[in-house]
């Protein structure tokens, strides 16, 4: 008994070791999206309307990058588990070369059709909502190969096991996006040296998270180029294509992207479901969403440590201690979600006023916001079982499960209740709950059925044989 309890208290420590740096990193990448939100909110709600309806576009492609990162996380941490440095690196470079011409891809092709997107999403939102939207999307679509490589920087430190450095960067773009928004978008005066500056309003909110990913993307590249934790990225400006290595990390980064492209697609058209409804309803679920984020921020920091962690333990063949890990990782996922829900169900009225003084926006977002306590214990399961999973490479099961959950409950289900009935934002949430129940279930079904555990990713021969010659064979 007493070797059982040392066991679970030295996994619980592994476990906070790397999730608190982690949670600290999630929640500067989500305090960064909430605060642009507060700051726009004081230039008038058409502002704030159109920041959060180009934010919803824009989430789809930095969780796209995200995705794609966890390919070279898994990779990375499965030849960490294997102490594979070689491989590790090179693997590194590959991510970031990729990731950078899918993004590079994605912009120009966003740049060219910017004006038909945002007529075709958001044509029935005011006029005046959509000229800010599009000065939103010009300036913000255009740091997108930055988001990339800051992805794919911290996720492979993640995978070979240093979460505190994301999380330093993270919180130095904080910093950065806070100090450069606030003076671009509302202006600065100090008389006695002679500088007035009036502010640009949306555009300056552009351009100060502009600027702080810019910083994030070069910090990022510093730190792997300088080396850390076994990686080191050696001759940056030469490239070869490793399409062994390549094969590796897009069988895992493929899919997990485009799960994460159909997901956030979804979420996308439920939006414009709300936009229909008008300028108040997009800032009422605009607002809610946002609280939703932030309280997710613990389970989405042991999310990203459990792909990581997960995947260092199959590396190593143990794939009992990945499920224990993984279990022990939900388990503290829903103690957290159960914990924040106890702290924010009276705070709800006071958090929304952060965003906006309106009083009608306030009593409709609180009620929508009561409603997420009844379901938020059933996230971790929805979310953090997934993410574990596609540690060991089962990202085919995952896609598939948040896809047609997707599409059949949010969307379909969503639109049902939230317009054919007209229920509105409430019945476009009740449409999000249920996706979640689903997934929820399905995944706890594979979790506990093992073959989870069965998928290759990379395969390798002996210690003996990796330590003589530092090389293995996918």
């Amino acid at each position: 008994m007493f070797k059982f309890k040392d066991t679970h208290k030295q996994m619980r420590q592994e476990i906070l070791a790397l999730t608190l740096p982690v949670f600290t990193e999630q929640a500067c990448i989500t305090l960064m999206d909430v605060i642009n939100a507060m700051l726009a909110s004081h230039i008038g709600k058409e502002a704030t309307a159109a920041v959060g309806m180009v934010d919803t576009l824009n989430i789809i492609f930095v969780a796209l990058f995200s995705a794609l990162a966890v390919g070279g996380t898994v990779v990375v941490a499965q030849y960490i588990g294997q102490n594979n440095f070689k491989n590790a690196n090179e693997s590194v470079k590959q991510a970031l070369y990729s990731g950078l011409a899918l993004a590079l891809l994605i912009t120009l092709a966003l740049d060219i059709f910017r004006y038909p997107l945002v007529n075709i999403l958001y044509g029935a939102a005011d006029k005046e909502v959509r000229i800010y939207a599009l000065s939103y999307l010009r300036i913000t679509l255009l740091t997108y190969p930055l988001i990339a490589l800051t992805s794919i920087s911290c996720g492979v430190l993640r995978g070979a096991g240093d979460t505190k450095t994301p999380a330093k960067i993270v919180i130095l773009m904080n910093i950065i996006n806070i100090c450069c928004s606030y003076i671009l978008i509302f202006g600065i005066k100090l008389v006695f040296l002679g500088i007035h500056f009036n502010g640009l309003g949306v555009v300056g909110a552009a351009l100060g998270i502009g600027i702080a990913r810019v910083s994030g993307a070069l910090i990022s590249i510093y730190v792997l180029a300088r080396g850390t934790w076994g990686l080191r990225l050696r001759r940056i400006f030469h490239y070869t294509p490793n399409f062994e290595l390549l094969t590796s990390i897009l069988k895992i980064g493929i899919p997990a992207s485009l799960e994460s492209l159909l997901f956030n697609a979804g979420k996308l058209i439920t939006q414009t479901f709300i936009v229909s409804m008008g300028t108040l309803p997009i800032v009422i679920n605009y607002v809610g969403m946002s609280i939703q984020g932030l309280m997710c921020v613990p389970g989405n920091a042991i999310g990203l440590a459990s792909t990581a962690i997960v995947g260092q333990h199959i590396g190593k063949g143990q794939k009992d201690e990945a499920g224990k890990y993984l279990a022990y990782m939900h388990k503290l996922g829903t103690g957290c979600m159960m914990g924040l829900n106890v702290c924010c169900i009276f705070l709800f009225p006071f958090l929304v006023s952060l965003y906006t003084p309106n009083p009608e926006i306030i009593k409709s977002t609180s009620f929508i916001l009561q409603t997420l306590i009844l379901f938020n214990l059933i996230w971790s399961s929805a979310f953090i079982l997934p993410a574990g999973l596609k540690g060991a490479g089962d990202v085919t099961y995952t896609l598939t499960v948040s896809a047609c959950s997707m599409w059949l409950f949010r969307v379909t289900f969503g639109y049902i209740l939230g317009v054919y009935f007209k229920l509105g934002i409430l019945g476009i949430w009740f449409g999000m709950y249920t996706d979640w129940i689903v997934r929820g279930i399905a995944f706890y079904i594979r979790f506990k059925g093992k073959s989870w555990q069965d998928h290759i990713v990379i395969k390798c021969r002996t210690a003996e044989a990796i330590s003589a010659d530092d090389s293995c064979k996918m």
